[in-house]
């Protein structure tokens, strides 16, 4: 209703007094309450919660109304410019602006005022690309009618063409009012986002504690939301919830600072810096037909990497698929570790430990007891627990040795005991778990 009585006052007033500038002003006015009208129901729009035909919101729709706005007012300001040059090359006319006029510019000033104050506590609550356009509006038909004021005080001064200049000059403020909404509008429609918002997201991301690299940052803006689609590298190593924490940390830090933000992190392993043996028991267990790894071992030498570990598979799969599973894990261990000279794999039967309260069989227990006395390094024989699934038996022994011992002698010991064991007991599986004494 504010701009409407401005118009109305402005543009009678300005025919009776032969004001262009008065005129321009007016239908500028009347031009604003279009383009309000017009980005209010694209506000309306906007505001419409997402569904399956849109993703994203319907926020673009704001964004067009301020685009059809700009355009209808940059029409508007070339046909001012073009009739204000016009008239400056025309007689003098013959009725001249006056007092009158100058009540109208007054009247339609506390008019602009007002809307600035109404617009400015609605921005305080909302952010909106179509208040903030109208708020830009108000302050630029403050500029505009004050122009024209000034054009009406030249006239009555005597300087006749001071409402023609006015009127040009308006022209030119709307104009360049116009070219801003559009561009800005574009580069929204566009998907286009400030290079510095996309500067502060890498550098939230990357001042994430665990996030290895920043792999891309897309962003796009759906009226007064800002959606960022972020990948980023983090260490093989993590675990599922360590990654699922760092993402956390990531979106965090990104809200922090884009205001209306919207994050997506996607994560994915990076071997970079991880341990050698941990890459290859990833890799390794992650093939089927693989129940369990164990016994990596790795040596760097002018030659290349030399790798050996123990794989276990079925006890009833045959020997060719287990080469098949052989040769898949060498296939994924020279994809992920790079410079590798040789892999020995060492194939072992696995059998299910069934899910039972372990028992001790004193008999086997006994067996193990004899053959242990024979390795005086062996400084005490603890529990000897036995889990028995149909005709197999896994037997756990826990062994305390030398302390001084190396894990190389150790290692040899173990090996020969266990040996040992499976010449008496006949389907053993054994287990020894060595400790310092």
């Amino acid at each position: 209703m504010l701009i409407i009585s401005a118009f109305a006052v402005e543009f009678f007033i300005g025919i009776f007094s032969n004001s262009l500038a008065l005129i321009t002003d007016s239908i500028h006015a009347v031009l604003d309450s279009i383009v309000t009208a017009i980005l209010l129901v694209a506000a309306r729009w906007a505001a419409k919660p997402p569904d399956r035909e849109h993703t994203y919101g319907h926020g673009k729709i704001e964004t067009m109304g301020s685009f059809i706005g700009g355009i209808i007012i940059l029409i508007i300001a070339c046909f001012f410019i073009y009739e204000s040059v016009s008239r400056l090359y025309e007689p003098r006319p013959a009725v001249l602006p006056g007092m009158l006029a100058i009540g109208a510019a007054v009247y339609t000033l506390c008019t602009d005022a007002i809307r600035v104050v109404i617009l400015r506590k609605a921005l305080k609550k909302t952010d909106g690309s179509a208040l903030r356009v109208d708020f830009y509006h108000a302050f630029m038909d403050i500029g505009s009618t004050s122009v024209a004021l000034a054009g009406i005080v030249l006239v009555i001064m005597g300087f006749y063409q001071g409402d023609f200049i006015a009127a040009l000059i308006l022209g030119g403020l709307l104009a360049a009012l116009s070219l801003k909404l559009i561009h800005r509008a574009g580069l929204e429609l566009t998907d286009a986002v400030p290079e510095s918002m996309v500067r502060k997201v890498h550098d939230a991301v990357n001042g994430t504690e665990g996030v290895m690299k920043t792999e891309s940052v897309q962003m796009r803006r759906s009226g007064s939301d800002i959606f960022a689609d972020v990948r980023i590298s983090l260490s093989g190593a993590s675990s599922f919830e360590e990654a699922h924490k760092i993402s956390a940390n990531v979106e965090k830090n990104i809200k922090n600072t884009i205001a209306n933000s919207r994050v997506t992190i996607h994560f994915e392993p990076t071997w970079k810096d991880v341990p050698v043996d941990y890459i290859i028991n990833n890799v390794s267990s992650a093939v089927k037909g693989v129940e369990g790894i164990h016994n990596i071992s790795s040596s760097t030498t002018k030659e290349g990497l030399f790798i050996s570990l123990h794989v276990m598979v079925d006890r009833n799969m045959s020997l060719e698929n287990a080469h098949k599973v052989s040769d898949e894990i060498e296939n994924q261990i020279r994809k992920s570790v790079s410079n590798v000279n040789h892999i020995t794999i060492h194939l072992e039967p696995y059998v299910s430990i069934p899910k039972i309260i372990p028992v001790e069989d004193l008999t086997i227990e006994e067996q193990v007891a004899n053959i242990i006395k024979e390795y005086p390094k062996v400084k005490k024989t603890g529990r000897v627990i036995t889990f028995q699934l149909q005709d197999i038996f896994k037997v756990d022994i826990d062994c305390s040795f030398e302390k001084n011992l190396t894990i190389d002698e150790v290692h040899d010991i173990v090996t020969e005991i266990e040996g040992k064991i499976k010449n008496q007991i006949k389907n053993a599986i054994i287990t020894i778990h060595p400790e310092p004494s």
